[in-house]
């Protein structure tokens, strides 16, 4: 009985939506461990390439500093013997030109590995906030009342519509509000956060006079649990409504099991700005 009209309201974000039990969610964190791993081994093979190009450094300035004395000397003795300087002078800022070029290399890896190191600081800030959200909704998970899927690195939390609204209607049941309210307190907790609210129907027309499609219905869902989640004391900032109809479904429309699960409510936990890939370069160009 669900569709879902791409209308997006208070935020416009875009949801990617998965199908996942709720022991996906700890999958999710062994996926965060394991990128966190991944990224600790880059890092020491940039702290070892560091350190063997800080001594290759200190020999090239040792090396330099035997140049200048030399050349110091060859200055010395060329204005003795009157030769050529100018091939000299060419050979050292040549040694010169070399060295710079050899420090600004060394620059540019620290500057990787800096990134690198508050990259890594970051994704294991996210896993610890991932882990302290499922702790807390533990118990509602356990119930049946919540499942927690990752996509595309964002957590997405599912409520089955049964739970929230009645059989073809945008109107929160008293269970629907007590169950979002016990999500209200974990999310307004979260600082600098956006949650996209995403309403999902089966692929059954509905028959109402209040609501024309299965696209309305699932977006007036999605806006009623975003007005709940305001009420509930979730900044309004951090919060937007998209409605899916029928057409992002969670499983088969062919059981009434598989429609039930396509009836949904998805909240996803929408990326940062600094998780984002940079593309700083690519609007340069498109400026151009």
């Amino acid at each position: 009985m669900t569709s879902v009209t791409r209308t997006t309201f208070l935020g416009g974000c875009t949801i990617l939506a998965v199908a996942a039990v709720a022991a996906g969610a700890g999958g999710c964190c062994k996926k965060y461990k394991l990128q966190v791993a991944d990224q600790q081994a880059k890092i020491d093979a940039l702290d070892k390439e560091k350190a063997e190009l800080e001594a290759a450094r200190a020999d090239l300035e040792k090396k330099l500093a035997d140049l200048q004395g030399f050349n110091a000397a060859l200055q010395e003795e060329i204005g003795k013997l009157g030769g050529d300087k100018d091939a000299l002078a060419a050979k050292f800022a040549d040694a010169q030109k070399d060295l710079e070029a050899k420090m600004n290399d060394i620059a540019e890896k620290q500057k990787i590995i800096e990134e690198m190191k508050k990259k890594e600081a970051a994704a294991k800030a996210r896993l610890e906030m991932m882990k302290s959200m499922l702790g807390k909704f533990k118990s509602m998970i356990d119930s049946g009342k919540l499942k927690v899927k990752v996509k595309n690195r964002k957590m997405v939390l599912e409520l089955p519509s049964a739970i929230l609204f009645p059989l073809g209607s945008a109107e929160l049941s008293e269970e629907g509000k007590a169950t979002l309210g016990e999500i209200a307190l974990v999310l307004k907790e979260i600082k600098d956060r956006e949650f996209q609210v995403a309403g999902h129907t089966d692929n059954i027309p509905i028959k109402s006079k209040k609501y024309s499609s299965n696209w309305e219905l699932s977006t007036l869902r999605a806006v009623a649990v975003v007005s709940f989640l305001q009420a509930g004391g979730v900044p309004p900032t951090s919060l937007s409504a998209s409605g899916y109809s029928e057409y992002q479904p969670a499983s088969g429309n062919d059981s009434e099991e598989g429609r039930a699960q396509n009836r949904r409510i998805e909240i996803t936990l929408m990326p940062n700005l600094d998780e984002l890939p940079d593309l700083s370069d690519l609007e340069t160009k498109m400026d151009k």
